[in-house]
């Protein structure tokens, strides 16, 4: 394989911080951005004393000034309800200002640039499962709304710079993800419910618990993104997840059996427009990249809960 050199912003966060390490691992020279919002130095710490390592500290917001870069993937923006309703504006400044400066970037080094998109932009979908086509049902002033949209708009503007410019685009909409380097106040299902149940605490299921989602480990979507950076032609919006549908209450008793935990399920009130059902169509990846995720819920939870068992020790 050639040896690029890849900007990653966002890159100490979640997702950012596995995709670093894999394509450190491919030999590639890495370059991680994160102003550190949500992100986490200690998800990267490992990887500062390697040569092909840079850390930058940088909001996307501001200009960002980098020379002979051949690809670009832009994952920063808190990604988490709990963190992107907290700095509501922040976040969609980041989806449409920081997206422009990172469009820049990649015109000014004629890079390719792969947009980490969301299921969010489905918002609480009419159709299901949820296709490329479909245009979605999404509340523009809600509480949510900074995140779905500022996605939403995202979206556009890296067509746009296809367009207009023939920029070299990539844009996936990664559906419900999890594994090891979630933050434990990140407030998603997973991370709540596994946290939750190692402290013996009561789990919160918002709502009666009916609601279903589709959730896919950290590998394979990371599996999946630097397949589809490399796959030519593929400028279109892509689904990446995981298809098979589980209800949370479902996914909390899972939890608590894996856990051998005594917590007990307690309700609350469902937010203001949570989506009911999620569940992503597949068969355009599938067919293009022959891609479908390896890792079944009962494997990602398992490699998951020790990870927050051993923060949890550590702490």
């Amino acid at each position: 394989m050639d040896k690029k050199t890849i900007l990653v912003t966002g890159g100490a966060g979640f997702i950012g911080s596995h995709l670093c390490k894999r394509l450190l691992e491919l030999e590639h020279k890495v370059i991680c951005v994160d102003n550190l919002l949500t992100g986490n130095i200690d998800n990267i710490s490992s990887f500062h004393d390697l040569n092909n390592f840079e850390f930058i500290n940088h909001d996307i917001v501001d200009p960002l000034y980098v020379s002979e870069i051949d690809e670009i993937y832009n994952l920063a923006c808190p990604a988490s309800p709990v963190h992107y309703q907290k700095n509501p504006i922040k976040t969609i400044k980041t989806c449409t200002v920081g997206v422009i400066n990172m469009l820049g970037l990649a015109k000014s080094n004629n890079a390719k640039i792969l947009q980490a998109s969301t299921s969010e932009v489905y918002g609480d979908p009419l159709v299901h499962p949820q296709t490329e086509d479909y245009n979605g049902n999404v509340n523009t002033v809600g509480n949510r709304s900074c995140y779905d949209e500022g996605k939403r708009c995202a979206e556009t503007l890296f067509m746009d710079y296809k367009r207009k410019y023939n920029l070299d685009i990539r844009i996936i909409r990664i559906f419900n993800t999890y594994g090891p380097n979630m933050a434990i106040n990140d407030g998603r299902v997973i991370s709540n419910f596994i946290n939750q149940s190692i402290s013996q605490n009561n789990i919160s299921i918002y709502g009666d618990g009916s609601q279903t989602r589709s959730f896919m480990y950290i590998d394979d979507l990371i599996d999946a993104m630097i397949m589809i950076m490399k796959c030519k032609g593929l400028y279109s919006p892509i689904n990446i997840g995981n298809p098979n549908e589980i209800s949370i209450k479902d996914l909390a008793i899972k939890i608590l059996d894996i856990t051998n935990s005594s917590s007990e399920l307690i309700y609350k009130e469902l937010p203001d427009d949570d989506p009911i059902r999620r569940k992503p169509d597949i068969s355009s990846v599938k067919s293009i990249i022959n891609w479908y995720p390896k890792i079944n819920l009962d494997q990602g939870l398992v490699k998951t809960i020790k990870y927050f068992k051993f923060l949890d020790e550590k702490n």
